[in-house]
């Protein structure tokens, strides 16, 4: 049996090991607590996106056709405009921040911040910067105007924080869009007080879209342990809540001016409490479409009786 040879010389290496250098340490990577890294129209676009761009717009052009309708002049339209703007952006932009959690945990993927398309660190920023912005905006017409909306704003940040999940989360509702007449006829000469029945439709107005706006996340929001008052309610018994508050609305703009309470008025009454009950016996989303409907026609009677405020 042959022996194995020893084991040949192989010689030294062809060359000498190539320098490998220093091992590069790589770079910090996003915070987590700050989001991820977006491009400046990335991060507008998101932005705009999440402050809650048809609502906000929607109360900026009421308030500022309202103050239109009653006499506040081009350059008090405009103030009244991008005060009620500002607070609405940030209103907006501190929801999406507030509710961040509960996106993420519903699986929230129209929502950039939640979707992770936004630093939550932008949405803060931009959500007190609108907040700050608001404050010289909205006492530029004047303290007792002024005053009115913030307090209103004030109202809509509760809700966001901390309102939202209690029994009183309609409370903020009907007390933003109650001062909303206010804020506007505060700021015109002999700064009058808006009549009582303006200042009801509104903040009944106001609570009756929570109630609305509700609806389609009732579920996801009691997975998430938000529970105010719709929530508790449960779906059906809050749109019932939404269609009565729309009504009861819609009573005070056609009922309450001096004046114009007569059979037509009446009549215009009784024919959307039909349609809200037809609506509700109809089931599915037949209910609230019907109740947004005829908060939109009170918005536009708002809007026609605000003439008669200047």
């Amino acid at each position: 049996m042959p022996t194995p040879g020893p084991v040949p010389d192989l010689g030294p290496a062809s060359g000498p090991l190539p320098a490998l250098g220093p091992v590069p340490v790589p770079g910090p990577g996003p915070d987590p607590a700050s989001g991820p890294r977006v491009g400046s129209v990335g991060l507008v676009g998101g932005l705009v996106r999440a402050c809650h761009p048809v609502p906000a717009a929607g109360v900026t052009l009421f308030a500022g056709a309202l103050a239109a309708a009653a006499g506040r002049g081009a350059a008090g339209t405009a103030l009244t405009a991008a005060a009620v703007a500002a607070g609405q952006l940030s209103v907006g932009w501190s929801n999406d921040r507030a509710d961040l959690r509960r996106d993420r945990a519903t699986g929230r993927r129209d929502k950039p911040l939640a979707a992770g398309a936004l630093p939550a660190v932008a949405v803060t920023r931009a959500a007190v910067g609108a907040l700050l912005l608001c404050v010289p905006l909205s006492l530029a017409a004047g303290p007792l105007a002024g005053t009115a909306h913030l307090v209103g704003v004030g109202a809509a940040w509760a809700y966001n924080l901390r309102l939202k999940a209690t029994a009183a989360s309609w409370a903020p509702y009907a007390l933003a869009f109650g001062l909303l007449p206010a804020f506007v006829t505060l700021a015109l000469p002999g700064r009058p007080w808006p009549p009582l029945w303006l200042t009801g439709a509104a903040a009944l107005l106001g609570a009756g879209a929570h109630f609305a706006n509700v609806l389609p996340d009732i579920a996801d929001d009691l997975a998430t342990g938000v529970r105010g008052l719709p929530q508790r309610l449960g779906a059906r018994r809050s749109a019932a809540v939404a269609a009565g508050l729309v009504l009861a609305s819609t009573a005070c703009l056609l009922l309450g001016p001096p004046g114009r309470s007569g059979p037509y008025a009446r009549g215009l009454l009784a024919l959307t409490c039909v349609l809200l009950c037809a609506a509700a016996r109809a089931g599915g989303r037949m209910p609230f479409l019907a109740t947004m409907g005829v908060a939109g026609a009170d918005v536009l009677l708002l809007l026609v009786l605000g003439a008669g405020l200047g």
